[in-house]
């Protein structure tokens, strides 16, 4: 049993991260043992919950989970704690397009069975926000418990938002005015993340904290997440059945330029039996003693490429690398010969560049070719996010020995697989295959 909320919001933009941030750093100010979560597959957002939250911000993405896995991973990722606050995605009730209600707010809520606090953008709007909230409450099966409002712009806009939220029977929780926004800044994919930019991150979370505070009716949001019934869960677990014996040493990338990483992946690969050490190959010049396996994330290598491409001797040691590689989206761009003219690690016989178009969705996506990290014929869910390119597309393009690694309907096959190494852009929340985990360490063990 933990006492749980979900903060939604008509749309992006409202202020979704602002809100929920502050929630858990105001909370946390309290003494109170917060567990962050953000609905779909946003690495970014996590970041800043983790500073505010002091424990890992995690993810619950029933499309490239599974809806049976959102209640055990919530569960596991809740436990020990007093208060459990969820961000929502996009509007509440916006999912995977085309699916209806899958991957929504809307969605994850009904699966937590918990209350919802709606943050909506005031600055434009009057005692039209009773329609609104009306018809965001009445549309679904969600639990509206309460609004927040932000952006309003005086004492008497305030008592208009309040008196129109009154007249449909949903209670105002708290007001943000505009003049108090603490803003985080962003780029090509959104925010920049806390990782890049720790020290200025930590001063927005102590500052949201205090603003949220001061805005936030925070008893009443307590009351509203206590409101949550006894919610029946079996923690999701990380462990394996059937552990590789021997402990071999998976290195993983992190540091500012490879930031994008579910927490339950380094988790499955303990689990499954590895010895994990992380690196930054922003500033390390060698891979961690005795390492078998490589496993490279996404983030931002594209901003970094000079920096990366500076760190030649890691570069190097990547190139002779013999043992198993996994990288998805950043990690594949670093592995291949260059990033927008700059040399890159040439474990991969490719160019990368920057392009002006964002390519975004989720993948229903099938194995093409055994590699380290999964047999030919594993299917998988996972979701693309990334303003580059690769030249190939695919290791099909290169050689006979050098295969695909995923298909999917409509697009050519794309990424690399062989022997040793899997890379592409797909990312993937391994808690949805467990089996990718084992797969590697038990290659890094061979």
């Amino acid at each position: 049993m933990v006492n749980r909320i979900v903060i939604a919001a008509p749309a992006s933009g409202h202020g979704k991260t602002t809100v929920t941030t502050g929630l858990l750093a105001a909370f946390a100010r309290r003494g109170v043992r917060v567990a962050p979560f953000k609905v779909g597959p946003d690495y970014i957002d996590p970041g800043y919950h983790a500073l505010a939250a002091g424990r890992p911000g995690r993810n619950l993405d029933p499309v490239m989970v599974g809806e049976h896995l959102v209640g055990p991973l919530f569960a596991h990722g809740s436990a020990g704690a007093d208060l459990a606050i969820v961000e929502g995605v996009m509007g509440l009730y916006d999912g995977r397009t085309g699916a209806g209600e899958s991957g929504s707010t809307a969605q994850v809520a009904g699966l937590l069975d918990a209350p919802v606090i709606m943050v909506v953008d005031a600055a434009a709007q009057g005692r039209s926000i009773a329609a609104l909230v009306h018809g965001f409450r009445s549309f679904g099966n969600v639990r509206m418990a309460g609004v927040i409002l932000n952006r309003v712009g005086s004492d008497r806009h305030e008592q208009i938002l309040r008196d129109a939220c009154e007249e449909v029977g949903t209670p105002v929780l708290g007001a943000l005015r505009r003049a108090d926004a603490v803003a985080a800044p962003s780029r090509h994919l959104g925010l920049v993340p806390a990782a890049e930019r720790r020290a200025e991150a930590l001063a927005s979370v102590d500052a949201l904290a205090t603003l949220i505070a001061a805005s936030v009716d925070l008893d009443a949001v307590a009351a509203v997440a206590a409101s949550a019934a006894p919610f029946p869960a079996t923690p999701w677990t990380p462990e394996a059945a059937d552990p590789v014996p021997g402990g071999p040493v998976v290195a993983v990338a992190g540091g500012p330029a490879f930031s994008f990483s579910y927490a339950e992946t380094t988790e499955l690969l303990t689990g499954a039996g590895a010895t994990v050490v992380p690196f930054d190959p922003l500033h390390d010049t060698s891979l961690p003693a005795g390492a078998r396996a490589l496993v490279v994330g996404g983030g931002f290598p594209e901003v970094h490429a000079a920096a990366l491409s500076e760190n030649a001797e890691l570069r190097a040691e990547v190139a002779a690398f013999r043992g198993v590689i996994a990288a998805e989206c950043a990690g594949l761009l670093w592995l291949c010969r260059t990033l927008d003219g700059q040399p890159m690690c040439g474990v991969l016989d490719a160019e990368a560049v920057m392009t002006p178009s964002l390519t975004l969705g989720y993948r229903d996506a099938v194995a093409l070719a055994d590699s380290p990290l999964a047999p030919a014929g594993t299917r998988v869910t996972g979701h693309e996010f990334h303003r580059t390119t690769v030249h190939p597309r695919s290791g099909l393009l290169l050689s006979p020995a050098a295969g695909a690694a995923w298909a999917w309907r409509g697009a050519d096959p794309e990424g690399f697989a062989t022997a040793t190494v899997h890379a592409s852009y797909l990312h993937l929340h391994w808690a949805g295959t467990p089996s990718l985990a084992r797969n590697l360490v038990a290659a890094a063990a061979r």
